[in-house]
C-alpha cells in the first residue's frame, strides 16, 4: 500500500491568509475616512476609481489637466520604527515623501496607493502603518484608494518589512512650475522641517546608536523627549499651505520654482530647479537648525557632510520674485508654517554656494 503523502497548506509555507483577511477588516474604516466625493466604488475592489472632475484643494476644475505621478519609500527609518515598536509615523512619512515631491511642480495630490511587503503579516502593526498613511493623506488632501500587502517568508527575514508609496496628482498645464522663469535676484524662501524627515537614516542610526551607543529611550540635552521619538518625527507635509499660496491670484505668479529637500540636502536639491548660468547662494546662518542636527555634528559628522546628507532644518524651498518676499512670508505665517528668507539666486556657474 502506497504511503499517504502529508498535506501541506499555504500556512505551512509561511503565509497566513486569515491574517490578511483580519488586516483588511482593520484598515477598511481607516481607508474610507480619506475618501471624498471624487472617489467612486467601494474599498476592496481590484482597482481604485477617482473622478478627475470636481473641485479639490486647487479650488476648481481643470481645463487642460496634466497628471503627475510619484513613487517613493521611507528607507532605513523603517528599522528604527521596528526597534521602537511604533509604526504609525512612517505611514505619514510614506505619503509626505511622495506628495511633497509632486507639489514642487504645482500639482494637487489626488490619490495614493501603498505597497507593504513583509516576512510575516501581523494585522495589528500593518493597521498602524495604514493609520499613519491615512493621516498623511488627510493632511495632503488626497484619498487613499488602494494598496497591496505581500507576505514573503522566503524573501524577507523574520520581522523584516518594507514600504512603497505611489501618488497621482494633477496640475493645469499652464500652471506647471519647472524653474524656467527663475532669474538672478530671485529670493529663496525656506520652510522649516520637523527634523530629520526621512533621509540620511543609515548615517544617523550608525552615529547615534552604534558609535555613540545611545538607546532609543536615551535623553539628550536640547531635545524634547527621547532620541528615538525625535528621530521618528514624521516628515512635514507642505501641500495645503503651498497650494493655498498658488491659488492666490496676486501671489501665484511670484513663485518661479520649488524644491523638496530630501537626500543630498540643500546642495543636491535646490539646483534641480535652477536654470543654467545661475547659482543659488544660501546663507546658512539665517536659520537655527533643530537640535538633532547639532547632536549629529557633535558626534562626528563633518559640517559639509551634514549639508550634503540632511535637510538641516529646511524641508522645502520656494524661489520667488523679490518684490513678493514679504507677502509670501506673511502667507506662511498666517498658515502656521515657519518660513524665512535663506538666500538669493545670482549669476554663476550653477549649483549651490553655502555661505
Amino acid at each position: 500500500m502506497a504511503r499517504q503523502r502529508r498535506t501541506i497548506t499555504y500556512k505551512d509555507a509561511g503565509v497566513d491568509i486569515t491574517a490578511n483577511d483580519r488586516m483588511v477588516d482593520l484598515i477598511k474604516p481607516i481607508v474610507r475616512a480619506t475618501h471624498g466625493p471624487r472617489v467612486l466604488g467601494k474599498h476592496g475592489g481590484f482597482a481604485g476609481l477617482f473622478r478627475l472632475g470636481g473641485k479639490g484643494l486647487a479650488g476648481r476644475g481643470y481645463k487642460d489637466p496634466v497628471l503627475v505621478g510619484c513613487t517613493d519609500g521611507v528607507g532605513s527609518k523603517i528599522l528604527l520604527a521596528h526597534q521602537a515598536g511604533r509604526y504609525d509615523t512612517i505611514g505619514i512619512d510614506l505619503v509626505a515623501m511622495n506628495v511633497n515631491d509632486m507639489l514642487t511642480g504645482g500639482a494637487e495630490p489626488l490619490f495614493f496607493l501603498d505597497y507593504i511587503a513583509c516576512h510575516k503579516l501581523v494585522p495589528e502593526w500593518i493597521a498602524e502603518v495604514v493609520k499613519g498613511i491615512a493621516a498623511g493623506c488627510k493632511d495632503a488632501g488626497c484619498a487613499l484608494i488602494g494598496g497591496e500587502t505581500a507576505e514573503m517568508p522566503d524573501l524577507y527575514r523574520p520581522n523584516d518589512f518594507d514600504l512603497a508609496g505611489f501618488a497621482v496628482g494633477v496640475v493645469e498645464r499652464k500652471a506647471i512650475l519647472d524653474g524656467s522663469g527663475v532669474k538672478a535676484g530671485d529670493v529663496l524662501i525656506g520652510l522649516a522641517s520637523s527634523g530629520l524627515h526621512s533621509n540620511g537614516y543609515s548615517l544617523a542610526r550608525r552615529v547615534v546608536f552604534k558609535e555613540a551607543k545611545l538607546k532609543y529611550k536615551s535623553r539628550v540635552p536640547g531635545i524634547k523627549g527621547t532620541i528615538g521619538d525625535e528621530m521618528l518625527k514624521p516628515t512635514r507635509i507642505y501641500v495645503k499651505p503651498v497650494l493655498k499660496l498658488l491659488k492666490n491670484t496676486r501671489l501665484k505668479s511670484a513663485v518661479q520654482a520649488m524644491a523638496h529637500i530630501t537626500g543630498s540636502g540643500l546642495p543636491g536639491n535646490v539646483p534641480r530647479v535652477i536654470p543654467k548660468g545661475l547659482t543659488a547662494v544660501i546663507d546658512t546662518g539665517s536659520w537655527q537648525p533643530p537640535a538633532i542636527f547639532g547632536l549629529l555634528e557633535s558626534l562626528g559628522v563633518p559640517r559639509r557632510e551634514m549639508f550634503d546628507v540632511f535637510n538641516m532644518g529646511i524641508g522645502y524651498v520656494l524661489v520667488v520674485r523679490p518684490k513678493a518676499q514679504a507677502a509670501v512670508l506673511a502667507h506662511f505665517r498666517r498658515s502656521g508654517v515657519e518660513a524665512l528668507p535663506i538666500g538669493q539666486v545670482v549669476k554663476g556657474k550653477g549649483g549651490v554656494e553655502l555661505r
